[in-house]
């Protein structure tokens, strides 16, 4: 790739704000990684239960299912940037709690349910908002793709590095050291939301009903079609391909025959994928033909996921989930980085609440259910099941493209992106 192929894929780091808040999330994504990984490993390792497993899952993220609506509307109401200092703030006391939990040797799996539920209340604020505040630190339109891409860029480089760690220091102390590594990390992003400095948005659009507000925002959403299609999609993916990390600890140590290590290292795998795909998208110059990448995309998670429910080597299961992370990274940041292309701004927030619904406020149902039934059918058959899923609304996705990308094409040229 030339010189000028890689400054095009960093060039929201053109932006001071940008570049500030993309340096600041490194070290605190990094120990989010450790954390995933370590409360994984500690709710299997004091439970042998697949179910336990996707029940934790489900306590995470089942309050983005419940509270996303609302959050939207705080996300279109007040300042975003406030918002985030408040909830990086309260994530870094949740971690510092669990680690001192841990380290005393306290924490029984009731705790870790209800300080899951904590961090899933605070992610179903923070969510919306920091999908949104992206937006309003980078200049032109054209550019909200490629941070949108950064972004995940830093999400998915870290997870290079903390899950691998996160079993070493599991392996050699305990899961406690995770959470509290965790807990420190958010420093450098709180000092980096504090250094930021950008006016506050005149939010409009707004009635003094919350109940308004959240019907005026799921209406604009499903009127619009590729919105509505898009929405569908993630929600779909989100239910039966994201559960694939709750399963993890159970392919690594009892399909594998591994340990804490290998699933890092697994987790790791995924990670490469994603970053690839992070990194592919970040070369982009707009968001033309993201909608055609976000038809493919789930065929070929589906496959990676397919294919490792059948591998019994770490080392294909490695590559396996190379192929799965690059699919599931490629669908989740496509279609964030279309929908902020054609949203209007006095519904942004809403939207990406919408958005965080279908991606993160159904992945509880999705854990529980694949917890369920792995319980029954074991891990690797539901891989399978759920890989094919993926694939058959992949193929039903670009049925609809045809029609679709008309829609979008007059909504770029609208906007001018």
């Amino acid at each position: 790739m030339s010189f000028s192929g890689i400054r095009n894929i960093f060039r929201a780091l053109s932006y001071k704000n940008y570049k500030i808040y993309f340096f600041g999330q490194i070290t605190s994504q990094v120990g989010s990684w450790m954390q995933q990984v370590a409360l994984g490993w500690l709710v299997y390792r004091l439970t042998n239960s697949a179910f336990l497993l996707g029940i934790v899952g489900f306590s995470a993220q089942i309050p983005s299912f419940i509270l996303s609506p609302i959050a939207g509307i705080a996300a279109d109401r007040y300042d975003r940037h406030k918002i985030l200092i408040i909830t990086q703030s309260l994530f870094m006391v949740q971690a510092l709690v669990l680690a001192a939990l841990v380290l005393l040797d306290i924490a029984g799996v009731t705790t870790i349910i209800i300080l899951s539920l904590i961090q899933g209340i605070i992610m179903a604020f923070d969510a919306p908002a920091r999908h949104a505040f992206v937006v309003q630190i980078v200049d032109r339109k054209d550019d909200i793709g490629n941070a949108i891409a950064l972004n995940s860029t830093t999400f998915h480089a870290s997870r290079l590095v903390g899950p691998p760690l996160a079993g070493v220091i599991i392996a050699v102390a305990n899961e406690g050291i995770c959470f509290l590594i965790n807990g420190l990390s958010y420093i450098m992003v709180i000092a980096a939301l504090l250094m930021i400095k950008v006016k506050p948005l005149e939010h409009t659009g707004t009635s003094k009903s919350a109940i308004n507000d959240i019907r005026d925002g799921f209406i604009y959403a499903f009127r619009s079609v590729p919105i509505k299609a898009i929405l569908l999609m993630v929600a779909f993916v989100s239910i039966f391909g994201m559960p694939y990390t709750v399963l993890l600890p159970v392919m690594a140590r009892d399909v594998l025959h591994g340990t804490s290590q290998t699933f890092g290292i697994l987790m790791g795998g995924a990670g490469v994928g994603a970053l690839t795909g992070a990194l592919y998208l970040a070369s982009k110059k707009n968001a033309h033909g993201l909608f055609k990448n976000l038809a493919i995309a789930p065929l070929i998670f589906g496959l990676g996921m397919i294919g490792f429910s059948m591998s019994r080597s770490v080392e294909l299961s490695l590559i396996l989930l190379v192929t799965g992370g690059f699919g599931m990274m490629t669908t989740m940041a496509s279609s964030n980085t279309v929908i902020q292309s054609i949203v209007d701004e006095n519904m942004r927030g809403r939207v990406m609440s919408i958005y965080t619904l279908s991606f993160m406020g159904l992945l509880p149902f999705g854990n529980l259910l694949a917890g369920s039934v792995a319980q029954k059918i074991g891990t690797p058959a539901t891989l399978f099941i759920n890989g094919s899923l993926c694939i058959g609304a992949s193929l039903l996705f670009m049925s609809k493209t045809k029609m679709i990308e008309p829609l979008l094409k007059g909504i770029y040229d609208r906007k001018g992106v």
